[in-house]
Formats: C-alpha cells, structure tokens, sequence
C-alpha cells in the first residue's frame, strides 16, 4: 500500500489524493504539521532531503516528492493521461503554469492568510503582488478554458486536477472567483465527478 505524507490544507498534496481517489488506490495518509517544522526532521529529511510534502512512500522502489511527479507516475496509465503526443504536450503546457504562475502566488497568498493567519496589513505589498499575479493567473486560465468542459476537451486529465487544486481557493488568498465565469463552471464540473472530496477529506 502507499503512504503518503501530506498536510491537509496543500493544494500540492491535494492534487495526490484526488488522483488516489480517481483510480481508487488505497493509501496510508500520514498528516504532518508544516507550520511546526514536522518536514524539517531527521527522520524526515532522510525520506526527502527537500523537506516538503507531499512525498509519496512507493512500496519496493523508495520516496518520490513533488506533485506533479507523484500525480503522473499515478496516472501514467490511466485515462487522465491522453495518448495522443500532442494532447500531452498540452497538460504539461497546463502543468507548468501551475507550478510557475499560478500556485507560487495564489497558493502562498492563501498560506499566509489561512494558515499562518497574517493579516493583509502585516503582509502590505507582498501579498498586492501575489494577488495581481495570482489574478493574471486566472486570467490565462479563464481564457484557455473558454468554452470547453475541461481543459483539454471533454475529458479531465491531470491538468484539470492539478489547476483545480489551488484555483477552487484562491477566495482563501483575497482573489473572488465572480470574474471567471469559465472557471466557475469548470470548478463546479469538477466538483460533479463521483472522485471529487473536499480538500481536507480524509
């Protein structure tokens, strides 16, 4: 069986369960408090050297970290891959956007609101800028989604989970979701599909 080592909260680990539930694996969840350095330990930091999570435990082959590398070696054979070279290409287009403009800013924004419980006055113009790129962020989402059912057509694949994760929350990092009627609908399609659980499910 997996184990994956996670904090409820993440939208990095949430994209990991979700996928778990999409092909029903059964897994051990193993909650660690980040906000009090449980990733920074010994015992830890010999699984991970990075110290993050999520970091998933593969019985037989070790510990495999970050989000995306935990969500394809899941999914590689499953119908959240397409087949086709080009449709790949595109999650990927769509995977790498999430980790370079979209969760660096809303999902930070969010953890300084939410879990380390700042106030928009301390952060002052750190957290404007992360609001004005997490904005143009769903900018570029609304615009790619346009009038499709999920970012790559009628089918989810791992871009829908992985854009999903953090985009559902970004009200969390002061950025409302009323401008982007497209993501609104793609958030509530998601929603609909029998694997969805609430982030903190678990």
């Amino acid at each position: 069986m997996y184990r994956l080592y996670d904090y409820l909260p993440s939208g990095n680990g949430y994209k990991v369960r979700l996928v778990l539930r999409y092909l029903r694996l059964p897994y051990e969840l193993v909650e660690l408090d980040i906000k009090q350095g449980a990733t920074r330990t010994p015992e830890f930091l010999a699984m991970n050297p990075d110290g993050r999570i999520p970091l998933l435990e593969v019985p037989g082959r070790g510990h495999l970290a970050e989000s995306h590398a935990i969500i394809n070696f899941l999914a590689a054979e499953s119908l959240l891959v397409p087949n086709d070279a080009w449709q790949q290409a595109q999650m990927w287009q769509w995977l790498c956007f999430e980790q370079y403009s979209l969760e660096p800013n809303i999902g930070t924004a969010r953890f300084w609101l939410r879990s380390l419980r700042r106030t928009p006055e301390e952060l002052g113009e750190r957290l404007l800028e992360k609001q004005q790129k997490g904005a143009a962020a769903l900018t570029v989402l609304e615009l790619g989604l346009g009038d499709r059912s999920f970012l790559l057509g009628d089918q989810v694949s791992l871009a829908d989970v992985a854009l999903y994760a953090y985009t559902h929350v970004a009200p969390d990092a002061g950025l409302p979701l009323e401008p982007y009627p497209a993501i609104r609908g793609w958030i509530r399609r998601v929603e609909s599909e029998s694997w969805w659980a609430p982030i903190t499910a678990r």
